[in-house]
């Protein structure tokens, strides 16, 4: 089983740059993508469903704002947009499709990068969406939830550690907050788990100031984050740099077994 994750930073810029040729030659089971910047009157038939895909999507109700979509070989068995917190299921930030006893997750948490209301809304979605991701670990399901989660873990996960203490997406409460997830309810980093070490490889974002995709000064801000037992079935992982469809990378794991 393979599943993607991409932030697309607009999917009518993506399919512009070559991602809806890239995405059938992948052989994917599940890409979940992120910011997808679009309504449902702005998708194409081919962005709908590309082929040899099912596609689903939950849109923001803003325009040109945020948006989040999941593509799968499988029809999905059920599918849910939002978590239910008002807030943020109108900015289209998560969608969850179930196949079997698995269930992936589509998620894109908010940036605090543009200002302090932004940074503020982004703890609320942490304070709202911790008890969600506990109400998941306890449901007994197999879950990969997949995204741009906007935060840089530890040191290892950004070039430039020193000089971001401060900035929005390595600060120190949300840094926590993600330790929580993995100490406290037991959610598994799959990428980290294959590559426990330190390394430039593992960025996925880059700025588009300066020559930050140049000279590699980036950050590992996509995750595939799963429960134990399929985390364990994780064999080996991939960021793709040879094309590039938005200032993200996309992130592919392989897991032992079927979506069943």
């Amino acid at each position: 089983m393979k599943i993607i994750t991409l932030n697309l930073n607009g999917i009518r810029s993506a399919a512009r740059k070559g991602f809806l040729e890239w995405l059938p030659r992948q052989r994917a089971d599940v890409v979940c993508v992120q910011e997808i910047k679009a309504q449902a009157a702005d998708m194409t038939a081919e962005l709908l469903a590309p082929a040899g895909y099912h596609g689903h999507f939950h849109y923001a109700e803003k325009k040109g704002y945020s948006g989040v979509g999941i593509y799968s070989k499988q029809a999905p068995d059920r599918v849910a947009a939002g978590f239910g917190v008002a807030e943020f299921d109108a900015e289209g930030r998560y969608l969850r499709t179930d196949f079997g006893s698995l269930s992936v997750i589509s998620l894109y948490l908010p940036s605090g990068s543009s200002g302090e209301h932004r940074q503020a809304s982004k703890f609320r979605f942490l304070d709202t969406f911790y008890p969600h991701m506990k109400r998941l670990r306890k449901a007994g399901r197999e879950v990969v939830l997949c995204g741009d989660w906007n935060i840089a873990h530890r040191e290892i996960d950004l070039k430039n550690w020193k000089g971001n203490r401060k900035n929005s997406g390595f600060l120190p409460e949300e840094r926590d907050w993600m330790t929580r997830i993995f100490d406290e309810l037991g959610w598994v980093d799959v990428y980290r788990r294959l590559h426990p070490e330190a390394t430039d490889a593992s960025y996925t974002w880059w700025s588009n100031r300066g020559q930050a995709w140049a000279k590699n000064v980036g950050w590992r801000i996509d995750y595939q984050i799963a429960t134990p037992g399929i985390a364990a079935r994780a064999k080996r992982a991939a960021i793709y740099k040879e094309e590039r469809f938005s200032d993200h990378a996309p992130l592919t794991i392989h897991y032992d077994g079927n979506t069943a």
